[in-house]
């Protein structure tokens, strides 16, 4: 039963949308502005950086904080870890608080990577920035970094089901970065 409530309390907290709420209380509706989405990119574009900074912390920790105790709790062979983390991003993208909408769960699938390998994580973000750095796609690093974790799981040889997460996270955001992709391969899509 604890184990159950775990994971519904990791949809749930995945289910706060911080980018709406930090945008709302400045007075911006973030589903006008820019790509319409509320993550922490277009917090950035639509209140500068230090919110979107503080966005991307708030909605890492909504993966990191039920991972980490389902790790803490169940360890890391426990396959309510892999269901904890997949409920996390669940939540952010698919929001009970918003009509089943929401971001496209990259800072917090990134926060259940950070949760199992701290490692894992650096070199998830190195990927990503060095996507960004060669590229200037938030998007394309967003998507490039995402299908890395779970081989980078894999090859540091984590339960099979740490890598099944990983993949089905990666399919996740593949799935809500369609517009991006469509965008991408027709070079509209914004560069920073």
């Amino acid at each position: 039963m604890e184990k159950f409530l775990l994971v519904v309390f990791a949809y749930l907290l995945g289910s706060v949308l911080f980018g709406d709420l930090v945008a709302k209380l400045k007075g911006v509706n973030l589903r006008e502005v820019g790509s319409g989405n509320v993550g922490a990119t277009n917090v950035s574009r639509a209140l500068g950086k230090k919110f979107g900074v503080l966005v991307f912390f708030l909605d890492m920790l909504k993966g990191f904080i039920p991972t980490a105790l389902a790790v803490n709790f169940y360890g890391v062979e426990s396959k309510t870890v892999m269901f904890v983390g997949i409920a996390s991003v669940l939540g952010h993208m698919f929001s009970v608080f918003d009509n089943f909408k929401g971001g496209k769960g990259v800072a917090t699938a990134f926060g259940v990577v950070l949760a199992l390998s701290f490692k894992i994580a650096l070199l998830t973000l190195a990927v990503w920035g060095g996507v960004l750095y060669r590229k200037r796609y938030v998007s394309l690093a967003s998507i490039v970094s995402s299908c890395v974790a779970p081989l980078l799981f894999l090859l540091a040889g984590y339960p099979f089901h740490i890598f099944l997460m990983g993949v089905i996270v990666a399919g996740l955001i593949l799935y809500k970065h369609r517009p991006n992709i469509e965008r991408l391969l027709s070079g509209q899509e914004l560069r920073v």
